[in-house]
């Protein structure tokens, strides 16, 4: 079975084709700028082989069209024709409390993710444009919505719940939601398979460490905590998200500056966070450099931003009752190790016995990283969102 995974953004397009049964990529790439000058296709194979395609991309249906175009190419496709893809996988951001796991899409399915519009009103639009454009151009073909919240929504009431008048709950529905569910659920798993361990028995804290950052307290396979909340801007220090911040401060910045909430929306989200703090860049890398060379507020920010880690660390290990793996992935996770040597340092207490020789270095790998002696296993591991989405298409697909 071929499965196309697309992961609509609100000016960009993701996409893999996999052959489930082989769990093999077909082709993989992105749509970037659309509706903006400067639009471009990315397209790989599995050799390695890349292509760039330069052109107008006014929307998501002519994006789409730019990819499936691609895939049945002669000079540069997988595919001979549209016909040999049997299912579509779509990343959906917000799921609300309507649903708990991936669905198939219908009409139904449609209107209630419309109906979760105001809980993510940059992420919801783009995911249902990429749904309604292959529903025109792939009339015929299964869809599935896979959900970011979904995996989240067993999380036990006095974790979700906010300390605001019950009655915003009722009418808003104003909770805990959690994001980047497929990745905490892929890398918990994997890390699993690897060590030959039953993930239904085991204390797991996973930390997607990326431009967005979150992280979640696993228990017996299913998440009890997470540190995004309603939003993405609550938890970690990202980017540029502010993470956990004193809601008066929101309050207070609006009367001084005179600012619109829209504007001061838009100061917590976008240019907060690492970017704020060291006044650089959002791009850890960067900042990284910046720190070794002595810069004040890029040694500061990444304090900053490896103690908000360690905090949520030994938070999530009280709420677990104790700790037997500690997962790190994401862009950050996966390759910075020095961020993952600062966030495991005088953990010893809690049962971590990080080895700082076999750490540095590791990018992108499946690796454990702690001592033989040590009772709670770190690693990283690499997240492969896209592949849940494919299975997930393919459990639901294969029930019609």
């Amino acid at each position: 079975m071929n499965i196309l995974v697309l992961n609509c953004g609100s000016s960009s397009i993701k996409y893999q084709l996999f052959n489930i049964e082989k769990k093999t990529i077909l082709g993989k790439g992105i749509v970037e700028k659309i509706g903006l000058k400067g639009s471009f296709m990315k397209f790989e194979k599995p050799d390695g082989t890349k292509v760039k395609l330069e052109g107008e991309v006014i929307d998501h249906s002519v994006g789409i069209e730019y990819i499936l175009g691609v895939l049945i190419s002669k000079k540069h496709g997988c595919l001979d024709s549209l016909s040999e893809i049997d299912a579509v996988g779509h990343r959906v951001v917000h799921g609300g409390e309507r649903f708990r796991e991936s669905v198939l899409i219908t009409d139904e399915t449609i209107k209630d993710v419309k109906a979760c519009i105001p809980l993510a009103p940059i992420h919801n639009p783009a995911n249902l444009s990429g749904i309604q454009a292959m529903q025109l151009l792939l009339p015929l073909v299964p869809q599935v919505a896979v959900f970011d919240t979904a995996f989240h929504q067993t999380m036990p009431e006095h974790a979700y719940m906010y300390a605001i008048p019950y009655s915003l709950y009722t009418k808003y529905g104003i909770r805990r939601y959690g994001f980047h569910g497929t990745s905490h659920y892929y890398v918990a798993r994997r890390a699993c398979e690897i060590l030959n361990v039953d993930m239904n028995t085991k204390r797991i804290i996973t930390c997607h460490l990326g431009n967005g950052s979150s992280m979640a307290a696993i228990l017996n396979g299913h998440s009890i905590d997470t540190s995004m909340g309603v939003t993405p801007v609550e938890g970690l220090i990202m980017g540029t998200r502010a993470g956990d911040t004193d809601l008066g401060i929101m309050t207070f910045v609006v009367e001084q500056e005179e600012l619109s909430i829209k504007v001061a929306d838009t100061l917590f989200n976008k240019h907060s966070g690492m970017l704020g703090i060291t006044g650089i860049s959002s791009d850890m890398r960067e900042i990284e450099k910046a720190a070794e060379e002595g810069h004040e507020r890029a040694i500061l920010g990444l304090s900053m931003y490896r103690y908000r880690i360690k905090k949520y660390i030994g938070a999530y290990i009280a709420a677990l009752g104790g700790l037997d793996i500690l997962i790190f992935t994401g862009g950050i996770g996966e390759n910075d190790w020095k961020t993952r040597e600062a966030c495991c340092s005088h953990l010893e207490c809690m049962g971590i016995e990080f080895d700082n020789e076999l750490n540095q270095g590791v990018r992108g790998q499946e690796k454990v990283l702690s001592k033989q002696s040590s009772k709670v296993t770190v690693m990283t591991v690499p997240t492969n969102e896209e592949l849940i989405i494919a299975e997930h298409t393919q459990q639901i697909v294969t029930k019609m």
